[in-house]
């Protein structure tokens, strides 16, 4: 028994290493636990956002911020006075009692009205904070190269943007002005405590330096445990985006109880990452406790023996154990909001490298617009490689004539999506030049290359909204009577018709409700709408049956007519009738010509064709 269940044992802690292991994959360059100092100029950084609505709002908070404090500080001092003075010691009548009552209830009504005010401006710069630095991220992003994005999942992305922004909403909408208010608070109290008795005074500071050589101790360890859970939480976004995206594979190989089992690995993770660090906050609160504990004892016994010295009446020791609870409190708050600024700061940090993020593929500060195109398009000994010492294309070369249609042919990592991923600058080559019309494509704007070039791809990607809508999406501006001639063009306007509210009909994240094939139909309506001088199918009739490859050949030659077009395609009836078909092997053109040209030489292209009549007659 003893044996098995040992085994056992071994076995929980093996699968338990496994799940563990499996997790690391979730470990990405840009979540790792950032080991920075506090850092100033990115505080200041995070500042600069407040400065469009510092003249409009900021005086508002600084009055109220200042009359609060003020009424704050007064208080205890009226209190003590009125305990001396109407007392059993000071002989003074009711009147002065009612008085002193009076200036109290004015002081607690000034500081009501100046809190109220101050809470309500500082809601509205904290958000209208968050929404420039949301909108600023995004913006951005958008901006960003390929590059950027393969480097990162989407889930990481995400988190940026919602997760770390929302993390720095309560700095900006109460965490800054608490801070100025503390801080002149405690200032302040120390001065009256001074003034009124400077032995007692000096004798509670004592405790300060204590309290701060003991919370300095937990700063770092604070910081980075709040990273840490950055990172989990940034992991588990990861990881969500990949199950819901991959959900049909998942329910496919029933795997579910797998991922269900790792996502409970990595949700623990989250948690305990997320129980230390609320340990960690919450360990400022007894220390301040036991502190303040401290100087009660001294303000009392030492206070008491000043009494008897007739060096403090009880009027001021009263007013002084305000001061010191006063005292504390803002002192509490200080080590809670050090403990937010931490989490500000490690989302922050995240945010800002982002943000500093430079697009790989840039425009030159003298780019200029691309006019109108003919269509004359030149690769010019390209050399690119995704990965360093890898390449994907190796010297090539190919001229191409404005209005010609050229088919990219080739096994798969041959490098027919390099070629359009490069005339799109969607990367720019290691070496040599890509142009149209004799321009490198590097001297022009990257807007005005891309709104004339259209590009179809093979997993059509259909937004949330309605059919019209993403029809229009190739151009905005496009009428009813546009986008409706479009889809008629490509043969899509028979099924929109039909669907229950034909072109108004919503279709949800990526048009699940509609077939691969109705998918693809509008996305050559989409390209069709646009117009471009230049368009790419990239595997754009891959999804489509026999049928309604009827219909789209006969929208094909509507659609590429008088455009220079490049096909990557498969089918023979899809590149046959190209003017060239370049055949691409291992980052080279091996053959070049068209389709009876190639076939003639019974060589690489001829192979293929051949592969697929086989495969064609198996399957029949």
């Amino acid at each position: 028994m003893t044996t098995e269940r040992q085994e056992k044992r071994t076995q929980a802690q093996a699968a338990e290493a496994a799940e563990r292991k499996k997790a690391e994959r979730f470990v990405y360059q840009d979540d790792e636990v950032m080991e920075k100092p506090f850092d100033w100029a990115q505080f200041s950084r995070l500042a600069a956002y407040i400065r469009p609505y510092a003249k409009q709002l900021l005086p508002v908070i600084i009055v109220a911020m200042v009359l609060g404090t003020i009424t704050k500080l007064l208080v205890p001092l009226l209190l003590g006075y009125a305990i001396d003075e109407v007392g059993p010691e000071g002989g003074k009548n009711a009147a002065t009692l009612w008085t002193y009552c009076a200036a109290i209830a004015g002081l607690f009504l000034v500081q009501w009205g100046a809190g109220f005010f101050r809470i309500r401006f500082t809601n509205i710069i904290g958000q209208r904070v968050i929404f420039d630095l949301r909108a600023h991220l995004f913006k951005h992003i958008q901006k960003l190269s390929f590059r950027f994005f393969d480097k990162r999942p989407a889930g990481s992305i995400l988190v940026r943007i919602t997760n770390d922004v929302n993390s720095l909403q309560e700095l900006f909408t109460n965490g800054v002005v608490n801070l100025l208010i503390d801080c002149v608070q405690l200032v302040g109290i120390i001065a009256i405590l001074l003034t009124l008795n400077v032995k007692l005074g000096l004798a509670i500071m004592i405790t300060v330096p204590i309290m701060f050589v003991l919370s300095t101790s937990l700063r770092k360890r604070i910081r980075r445990v709040w990273q840490d859970v950055r990172q989990k939480q940034s992991r588990i976004n990861s990881h969500l985006n990949e199950s819901i995206q991959g959900i049909k594979v998942t329910q496919a190989y029933t795997q579910e109880k797998d991922n269900m089992a790792f996502f409970d690995t990595m949700n623990t993770s989250n948690r305990k990452a997320w129980d230390l660090a609320s340990l960690m906050n919450q360990a400022f609160n007894p220390l301040i406790e036991v502190t303040a504990g401290v100087g009660s004892f001294i303000l009392f016994f030492y206070g008491a023996y000043l009494i008897q010295q007739g060096e403090l009446s009880i009027g001021m020791l009263l007013a002084f154990a305000t001061y010191v609870g006063n005292f504390w409190e803002p002192i509490n708050r200080l080590g809670q909001m050090y403990s937010q600024l931490l989490i500000a700061m490690a989302s922050s940090e995240r945010i800002f490298e982002f943000i500093d993020e430079e697009p790989t593929v840039a425009e030159k500060r003298e780019a200029k617009e691309l006019q109108s195109i003919k269509g004359d398009i030149s690769f010019r000994d390209v050399v690119f490689e995704y990965e360093k010492n890898r390449p994907a294309l190796k010297g090539v070369s190919l001229e191409v004539k404005a209005g010609q249609t050229i088919a990219l042919v080739g096994h798969t990592g041959s490098g027919k999506s390099t070629f359009i991923n490069l005339l799109c600058r969607f990367y720019d080559p290691v070496g040599g030049q890509v142009a149209i019309d004799g321009t490198d494509i590097r001297d022009v704007t990257i807007q005005s290359l891309r709104s004339q070039v259209g590009i179809v791809l093979q997993d059509t990607f259909i937004f949330s909204g309605t059919i019209r809508d993403n029809i229009r999406f190739g151009k905005l501006d496009a009428t009813n009577a546009e986008i409706e001639e479009a889809a008629k063009a490509v043969g899509a306007h028979e099924f929109i018709v039909n669907l229950p509210n034909g072109y108004d009909t919503q279709v949800e994240e990526r048009g699940n409700v509609l077939s691969m094939g109705q998918r693809q139909l509008l996305s050559f309506a989409r390209a069709l709408l646009a117009d471009p001088r230049v368009l790419i199918l990239d595997e754009a009739t891959a999804s489509i049956d026999t049928e309604t490859e009827a219909k789209i050949q006969e929208a094909l030659k509507k659609l590429l007519h008088g455009r220079t077009s490049f096909i990557i395609a498969h089918r023979l009836s899809t590149i046959r009738n190209a003017d060239q078909i370049v055949v691409l092997d291992h980052g080279s053109i091996v053959e070049q010509g068209d389709h009876d040209e190639l076939m003639r030489l019974q060589g690489y292209y001829y192979g293929l064709i051949e592969a697929q009549y086989r495969f064609l007659e198996e399957v029949s």
